[in-house]
């Protein structure tokens, strides 16, 4: 059994970043630590240092979680009667703790429920954003459990250049992306921090109780803040923890004390490795999560997504004019230098970001893997690629746009207003 390494310390460097490292202050005074030979993974840093992107296995090691493996997955079959999304099969998401004893539960006929939450930071998601809201759809359909949803305005407040109202703004416009993925609105709650915590004082109790078991040297060594942050990120974390708590909702959850299961992607896991430390310290659940892979950038793995760049990647109110030229023009290509050579050479799939957003999005296994087997074999040109992926793209865009437009304000206050859910 793999152990997990504890992320609360007396003041040492966190695990994640032990290897061959140096001390040093980086842009942002978002890390104090840089790890030398391995990628950067953390809330608000990603960095590959690899044209294949972020080295998982390694980071699996790092972070000290499980592998989501075809054992768990035939598991999951077997307890459920369902298919395993395609997200999950491919090794999208990739890494779990604790997702057995969420399965455990569900065969003995208890009930868990589902957390995950967006950082509105622009007025449009893009796609990578749905990953994890799309799999919290699934798992929400296969269980038929309660999901909350934390947008944290506050968080985007404190890290970026926004004011409050701008954050919240950006929260609102967000939570109807979400919506329009087709949640269930008699079994999930939307709620913008900077509106919900000064109406819910059992959420902002357990707050408290976290911040009291989380000492400044300890919350510094796990995210890495540095003594000119502002005081509002050091006591950040204590936010996006609290909803692992049952307690936090009683509206929903009156006195039960329930299991949650975060699907959230990797870098998020800081948060929850010291959630996870505190809560047998204040009688609750472990949260359980499954962690996904990075949405590369439309330039490659190596490069980041950019609010600031639309042409990074493919957003939700683009046009489909506007998708096929970002496909064509910024897709990072695996091909060779000319046709002929890829002909007899072929392409490379591992880092074509084309065939990689396919991964995501083209729910038909045996086509991907004709798709893959052609242009490895050099019968499938980039173009002809790019192709498939716009006409894949295209109606998924469309049709959630389509969706979104037939969101009311009343629908979007039902999504968002403190309220009893099925369970």
């Amino acid at each position: 059994m793999k152990v997990e390494r504890p992320l609360i310390t007396s003041g040492k460097l966190p695990f994640t970043f032990i290897s061959k490292m140096s001390s040093e202050k980086v842009e942002n005074n978002i890390e104090c630590i840089k790890d030398t030979d391995d990628d950067i993974v953390n809330p608000w840093n990603v960095v590959s240092k690899s044209d294949t992107g972020i080295d998982y296995d390694k980071l699996i090691k790092r972070f000290g979680s499980q592998s989501i493996d075809a054992e768990l997955l035939a598991r999951f079959e077997r307890v459920t009667g369902k298919p395993v999304h395609h997200l999950l099969r491919r090794g999208i998401f990739f890494s779990h703790r604790d997702f057995h004893l969420i399965l455990n539960e569900y065969e003995a006929g208890r009930s868990f429920y589902l957390y995950t939450g967006r950082g509105p930071s622009s007025q449009s998601m893009h796609l990578g954003h749905l990953i994890p809201f799309l799999v919290c759809k699934w798992l929400q359909d296969v269980f038929d459990v309660p999901l909350v949803i934390q947008l944290t305005d506050d968080e985007k407040c404190l890290w970026k250049d926004l004011s409050l109202e701008q954050a919240n703004k950006m929260a609102y416009e967000n939570a109807k992306d979400i919506i329009a993925i087709g949640f269930d609105v008699a079994k999930t709650f939307i709620f913008s921090d900077l509106d919900f915590i000064g109406q819910c004082p059992q959420f902002y109790h357990n707050m408290l109780r976290i911040q009291k078991c989380v000492t400044y040297n300890q919350v510094k060594g796990i995210f890495g803040f540095t003594d000119s942050d502002v005081i509002g990120k050091i006591s950040f974390p204590s936010i996006q923890a609290a909803p692992s708590f049952s307690s936090s909702f009683p509206f929903i959850f009156n006195d039960m004390k329930l299991p949650c299961l975060i699907p959230c992607a990797i870098d998020q896991d800081p948060y929850f490795r010291m959630t996870r430390d505190v809560a047998p310290r204040l009688g609750q659940h472990k949260p359980a999560l499954i962690h996904s892979s990075f949405f590369p950038a439309l330039q490659g793995a190596q490069t980041k997504m950019s609010a600031s760049d639309p042409n990074t990647t493919i957003f939700l109110t683009d046009t489909p004019k506007q998708i096929k030229n970002k496909v064509n023009k910024h897709a990072f290509s695996g091909g060779r230098a000319t046709i002929e050579e890829h002909r007899a050479l072929g392409g490379n799939s591992d880092v074509d970001i084309s065939y990689q957003y396919l991964r995501f999005f083209l729910d038909d296994d045996e086509r991907l893997e004709q798709i893959r087997n052609d242009y490895s074999s050099g019968a499938l040109l980039t173009g002809e690629l790019k192709k498939i992926l716009i006409e894949t793209i295209q109606p998924i865009v469309g049709q959630h746009q389509e969706r979104r437009a037939a969101i009311t304000d009343e629908l979007l206050k039902q999504f968002m207003a403190p309220r009893k859910l099925n369970i």
